[in-house]
């Protein structure tokens, strides 16, 4: 993929739509020298050098990897042009585009009907679909597992909605019995199920959370921001256990949240957030005089919290679909490489005598820990801390993971032979979301056992 030459085309056909209109002169106001340009540009690159590489497999720390080219593509095109698509007028064909993009995600979760749009990232997709809870059940709450994202609490508290978390299981999925003992008091509105958590990859059993909330004529919303694309994988041929019952059932909750800008190969901000009753339009009905004006057709505005909103994403995420559609031979191939990673380094973790798995990976996420004498929750924290940061400041073979703080009950649900000396413990993470993962795990197992030896 020739990034440059998608880029120039990018720019053309910008240029090129432009020229049919009269010329006219820029502000001479806008105008700065080259000299200066290239003084100011030196100074960010030398900044920017600064980053940890996230383009590369051997950072597998947090939730990050570059967009793909036809995004940046799609992107950079877009905001040439600069749309809004908070009103049609505003983003006119962008507007279209988001539309589009936006049936596509509610035809791979098996919605039948759909309400929806993009959003900036995840926070704010579930912070509409929490308001909306809150306008369809006023004075309940909203429940969600003990593992769930922050951010369901955040916005609780944002919203003046009772949160209640409920207990996870020895996977770190929402308990079940605990969650029907929480609906049966009556004062539970909503519940979140979490389709890949942000620590673990644990996958809540939706259909199981479905049919308890069902009993007790609870709504389901499901946060899907990280796991979301991998429904596209779920139950098929070299699917590896991913059990498609939780994915297939998202079809008959409330609500979904997914972030394209995660597995979807965008950039920063893309999020998505989908209902199955369209008519839940109702709560965000507002009117501006000077905004939607131009069509009579719903605005995307108006079926959003947010206003200004880059049409821009749109169009990366539509010009990515048509060469990665979101289809198992698609962007589901995509996402199978950093799943296999994951299920490989399991394996080379149960033959090695220097890190332990943690929890068997559900998606693309791996947990381990390093072997210590004593094999304490005190030495443990202490050892992965070191392997962390000499694997981060190794100039010749860096290497790059993440700590996951877990408490000492949820560690002994899994490893009860290790001493118990402090409430809580950090353990190591890594996220295999960039399909070379696929081709570089070994190495990074290698150079992890060598920074825990």
């Amino acid at each position: 993929m020739d990034l440059r030459r998608w880029l120039s085309l990018a720019v053309d056909s910008v240029e090129d739509w432009q020229s049919s209109y009269p010329p006219f002169a820029p502000h001479p106001c806008l105008e700065v020298s080259e000299a200066n340009f290239k003084a100011a540009f030196e100074t960010f690159a030398g900044r920017m050098r600064g980053n940890y590489p996230y383009f590369h497999p051997s950072y597998a720390g947090q939730m990050l990897k570059p967009p793909h080219p036809a995004a940046v593509a799609g992107y950079v095109a877009a905001m040439l042009v600069n749309p809004n698509n908070h009103a049609l007028d505003g983003g006119k064909i962008t507007s279209e585009l988001e539309k589009e993009v936006v049936a596509e995600l509610a035809s791979m979760f098996g919605f039948l009907t759909h309400l929806g749009h993009l959003t900036t990232s995840g926070t704010i997709a579930n912070l509409e679909a929490l308001y909306v809870a809150r306008e369809l059940h006023p004075g309940l709450g909203v429940a969600f597992s003990a593992e769930a994202h922050y951010t369901h609490e955040r916005m609780c508290g944002l919203l003046g909605v009772p949160a209640t978390a409920i207990r996870t299981d020895d996977r770190g999925r929402l308990d079940l019995d605990a969650l029907d003992e929480t609906l049966a008091t009556g004062q539970i509105g909503t519940v979140v199920a979490t389709a890949g958590t942000t620590g673990l990859g644990a996958i809540d059993p939706v259909h199981d959370v479905l049919a308890v909330a069902r009993k007790h004529g609870v709504r389901v919303h499901v946060d899907a921001a990280y796991g979301g694309f991998f429904t596209l994988l779920a139950g098929g041929e070299g699917s590896a256990g991913l059990d498609p019952l939780p994915w297939r059932a998202i079809a008959d909750c409330d609500s979904v949240v997914v972030d394209p800008h995660k597995h979807g190969l965008q950039p920063y901000g893309c999020g998505a957030v989908l209902f199955s009753d369209p008519a839940v339009g109702r709560f965000y009905a507002h009117d501006s005089p000077y905004t939607y004006f131009t069509s009579g057709d719903l605005h995307l505005g108006e079926i959003s919290l947010e206003c200004s909103r880059a049409g821009a994403a749109a169009a990366a995420l539509w010009l990515t679909f048509k060469v990665l559609p979101p289809t198992r031979e698609g962007l589901g191939q995509v996402l199978a490489a950093g799943r296999n990673a994951a299920l490989d380094w399991w394996s080379l973790l149960a033959k090695s005598d220097v890190l332990k798995g943690y929890q068997p990976p559900d998606l693309d996420i791996v947990s381990y820990y390093p072997v210590t004498e004593p094999a304490s929750l005190a030495a443990i924290g202490q050892s992965a801390d070191r392997i962390l940061v000499s694997g981060m400041t190794d100039p010749q073979r860096p290497v790059f993971v993440s700590t996951l703080t877990v408490t000492a009950d949820e560690f002994r649900r899994r490893h009860p032979r290790v001493i118990m000396d402090r409430e809580h413990t950090k353990i190591l993470r890594s996220v295999l979301m960039k399909p070379e993962s696929a081709t570089y795990v070994r190495w990074l197992h290698t150079r992890l056992e060598e920074l825990a030896g």
